[in-house]
């Protein structure tokens, strides 16, 4: 609703929403998930946005300012052996079909994983600005840790690059419980919190590979 009255206010400029790393904040703080609401909730974002595009600084680039850097990663899987017991759901006729193909998107993240074939953390350098694309329904302090790499400069995170993860939190939010690092809704396990710590670190460094 804020997309579409924002584009329609600029003459129909294109608005294209990347959800940042927001797995542990929920609209709920603004929006208790009635109708009535959705409009005061749409207003508000709505006037955010304007506030950003008139506050918004145009920047000169030239070729050399822009790069790109990419980092496969290997997550941690929660709970080894899972694979034939996850197998086993796939036939079982007392499963809904719902459960099933749950299953089969746990065997397709275990396999992957287990076979090495990473999934990619990567950054797009704009000048000093840089924008962060992750996997999963991540925790904000993901995001929060992108920016204070760069505190004086512009860092944007978009996640959900690659579902098969589910929801990743913190280290320390699968001691504290809770649905979103509960199973089957998170895939990882604990120390997935360092892998991707390390991996936007690297993303993020001093070069990248120049674009065009």
């Amino acid at each position: 609703m804020a997309r579409e009255k924002r584009e329609k206010a600029l003459g129909g400029v294109p608005h294209i929403h990347f959800c940042g790393a927001g797995g542990n904040v929920a609209a709920g703080k603004y929006n208790d998930g009635s109708k009535e609401n959705r409009p005061v909730l749409a207003q508000r974002l709505e006037a955010g946005m304007e506030r950003a595009w008139k506050s918004q600084k145009k920047i000169s680039l030239r070729a050399e300012d822009v790069g790109w850097k990419v980092e496969p990663v290997v997550l941690p899987v929660r709970g080894a052996g899972r694979e034939p017991g996850l197998l086993a759901k796939l036939t079982d006729p007392a499963l809904t079909e719902c459960e099933r193909i749950a299953a089969a998107r746990e065997v397709a993240f275990v396999r992957q994983m287990s076979t090495g074939h990473g999934i990619p953390v990567s950054c797009l350098w704009l000048g000093e600005s840089r924008v962060v694309h992750m996997p999963g329904e991540l925790f904000v302090e993901y995001q929060l840790a992108a920016q204070a790499l760069r505190p004086d400069g512009f860092v944007a995170m978009a996640a959900y690059g690659n579902y098969g993860p589910g929801y990743i939190g913190t280290e320390a939010a699968y001691q504290q419980g809770g649905y979103e690092t509960s199973e089957p809704a998170s895939r990882t396990a604990p120390q997935v919190e360092k892998v991707l710590t390390d991996a936007i670190r690297r993303v993020m460094g001093d070069s990248a590979v120049q674009g065009k």
